[in-house]
């Protein structure tokens, strides 16, 4: 599909795509999920970004070592490599006492020595080695905070309990839209086992094979916004096409375990770009806050009666920028 020449001129967007130029695409739809995707337009400097490895490419590569204190809402990381490290919140952690999930955007800078970073629990059951999987630290990250309860208590809320109670739902109703059991019995609460059930593999095979290919081909593309059974769900747009194509499969596919759990028998609505611009306009309403999680990250919150947007700064600029309808 080409991508339409609607333009989105917002005050944030000139700070957030470097320039007024950004594009929305038309909808690429596959059942009851549609995504835009949003570019950074002709001029742009999108591709020439920083560079970071993400979380799962920096453990893929064993580049970063994520380690269990014992406490359940703190990490430890420690970045082994020459190149700094991107985590988002939302990334899921599976192994060490407890499978864990960042709470926050983080940057960890080249051989940054060992360094805290906020979590909370993704699974409520188990505070032991499990399996062959280490109990010291964590070896894998594939998989996201998918819906958008979970996301909300995870980034917005910070709440343990919560964090819990959106975890049961979330298994609840991943069964209920599959009609089978997507408790894993090595830890029945853990959501990563859950994501990675054969359940819930085979029931986001069919979106992830339709949609995953949909950035190729395209110059700059930033983001996307997505949206389930005809309603804007949420955005991810990023500083650099490089950041947005390494976090694109997970992003996908927790979009895709979204779509699945909202699953709905009835048509959807027909949503345009206009529909989408005008989401992206209202994220520019409401004061900012700010919050330094350390001396080099920054994170900027806006928040009004529809949604919540969330902007990561580390001390060269923006990196990640979050949209969540309300």
């Amino acid at each position: 599909m080409k991508l339409t020449s609607l333009s989105v001129t917002l005050a944030w967007s000139l700070t957030l795509l470097g320039q007024p130029n950004s594009r929305i695409s038309e909808p690429f739809t596959y059942k009851n999920l549609s995504l835009f995707l949003v570019t950074a337009g002709e001029g742009g400097n999108s591709s020439g970004g920083r560079h970071y490895l993400t979380l799962k490419e920096a453990l893929d590569q064993q580049k970063i070592r994520v380690i269990e204190t014992k406490q359940v809402n703190e990490l430890a990381v420690e970045n082994v490599s020459a190149e700094p490290v991107y985590i988002q919140s939302g990334d899921i952690v599976k192994g060490g006492q407890q499978d864990r999930v960042i709470s926050n955007d983080f940057v960890l800078p080249p051989r940054s020595g060992r360094v805290a970073v906020d979590a909370f629990c993704v699974e409520h059951g188990r505070w032991s080695q499990r399996g062959g999987e280490p109990a010291s630290t964590f070896n894998s990250s594939t998989e996201m905070a998918a819906t958008k309860p979970l996301k909300m208590a995870v980034s917005v809320n910070k709440d343990q309990s919560e964090v819990w109670n959106q975890v049961a739902q979330t298994q609840a109703g991943l069964a209920l839209s599959t009609a089978q059991s997507v408790i894993v019995s090595s830890s029945a609460s853990s959501l990563p086992l859950t994501l990675q059930s054969r359940p819930i593999e085979d029931a986001v095979k069919g979106y992830i094979k339709a949609l995953h290919r949909i950035p190729d081909g395209k110059r700059d593309v930033v983001g996307f916004v997505f949206a389930v059974n005809g309603e804007i769900n949420s955005a991810d747009i990023y500083s650099s096409t490089e950041l947005f194509a390494a976090m694109w499969p997970k992003l996908l596919k927790a979009s895709a375990v979204e779509a699945v759990r909202l699953k709905s028998q009835q048509p959807s609505a027909t949503l345009l770009p206009a529909d989408v611009a005008q989401f992206l306009r209202d994220a520019e309403t409401g004061a900012e806050t700010k919050i330094e999680v350390d001396r080099r990250i920054t994170l900027a919150r806006r928040e009004n009666q529809h949604l919540i947007a969330m902007e990561s700064r580390d001390r060269q600029g923006w990196i990640h920028r979050s949209i969540i309808r309300k």
